[in-house]
């Protein structure tokens, strides 16, 4: 395996070639054919993303309210009623059923079938991005993990401890066979004449994110506390968490990225909110929600936004 000394060194945009039939595996035969090739990729990569934005769903109800995602089988929140099979067929059975349950005719909330294709885009950008390989299973991956940290924080303003707690244990498996970012880490152990390359190179950019994501916040948030005369926490510890597991799968780099944007978001929404309506005032707004939606967009894109600004700032290598 060859590993590149940074993932944000990859030549050229990432968001190029969106019908490229080089990210076909190799062996099908011309390019009209590999185009047909890839459009069936496409649309398989989608119908898994509605299946598993199904099972998603079922995460974001339960996991905040401490449920199992397992048992019981999936029923109207109403009535009670178990969901028959064909009636929980993503985004189809919606249509079919009108929106609404077929015992009880209580409506169906539009969330379900957003939330479904939500992860099927997702998916399809993840493809768009990297092609079918290792780094697609990656960031699929993340974004799912994603995907259910945002909804949880924003409906219920919760960040559960097992999403991230696997997605930290699953983000340093992956960075022994997908390369993680080791920058800065490499370039200050290069002055003490310290050269990681490999797998060490990757599970220490995959460390060092996750100490300077969540430790950031964590420092953060205590000093707030301290400040606030420890009567409030304006930071919780499921933020916190969020960032360990985003920079083990992004590195120091990219999780800044992450930091900086979903920030900016956060504080543009929040402030334009509190203008427009007097209800916004002290509102608490979900940090993770806005760190979620960065983190994804910086797994997808974040290198293209950080090389141009260090070629802006005449820092590119």
């Amino acid at each position: 395996m060859a590993w590149a000394s940074s993932p944000s060194a990859r030549a050229g945009c990432p968001f190029h070639g969106a019908l490229d039939t080089r990210r076909l595996p190799k062996g099908i035969g011309s390019r009209g054919k590999a185009f047909h090739h890839l459009v069936i990729f496409y649309i398989v990569i989608a119908l898994f993303g509605l299946v598993f934005g199904s099972f998603l769903n079922v995460c974001i109800a339960r996991l905040p309210r401490g449920e199992s995602i397992v048992l019981p089988r999936s029923h109207c929140p109403r009535c009670n009623h178990a969901i028959r099979w064909h009636d929980n067929i993503p985004l189809l059975s919606y249509l079919i059923l009108g929106a609404k349950c077929r015992d009880c005719r209580a409506p169906i909330s539009p969330v379900y079938p957003f939330i479904e294709s939500l992860t099927a885009v997702t998916l399809c950008l993840t493809f768009y991005v990297y092609g079918l390989g290792p780094e697609f299973v990656k960031f699929a991956m993340f974004g799912m993990l994603l995907i259910v940290l945002i909804f949880t924080d924003f409906f219920d303003r919760r960040i559960p401890h097992p999403v991230t707690i696997f997605g930290i244990g699953l983000g340093l498996i992956l960075s022994f066979f997908i390369p993680v970012d080791d920058q800065p880490l490499a370039w200050i152990l290069r002055h003490w004449d310290i050269y990681l390359d490999g797998p060490a190179a990757s599970v220490t950019g995959a460390v060092a994110g996750a100490l300077v994501g969540g430790g950031l916040f964590y420092a953060v948030g205590e000093v707030f506390y301290h400040a606030g005369g420890k009567q409030k926490e304006y930071l919780g510890f499921g933020d916190v968490m969020l960032m360990l597991m985003v920079g083990t799968f992004l590195g120091v780099p990219l999780t800044l990225v992450t930091i900086l944007l979903g920030s900016l978001g956060g504080s543009i929404v929040a402030v334009a909110m509190t203008l427009l309506s007097k209800r916004f005032r002290g509102y608490a707004w979900p940090y993770g929600t806005f760190l979620g939606i960065a983190a994804i967009y910086a797994g997808l894109n974040g290198d293209r936004l950080l090389n141009w600004y260090l070629q802006i700032s005449g820092m590119a290598r």
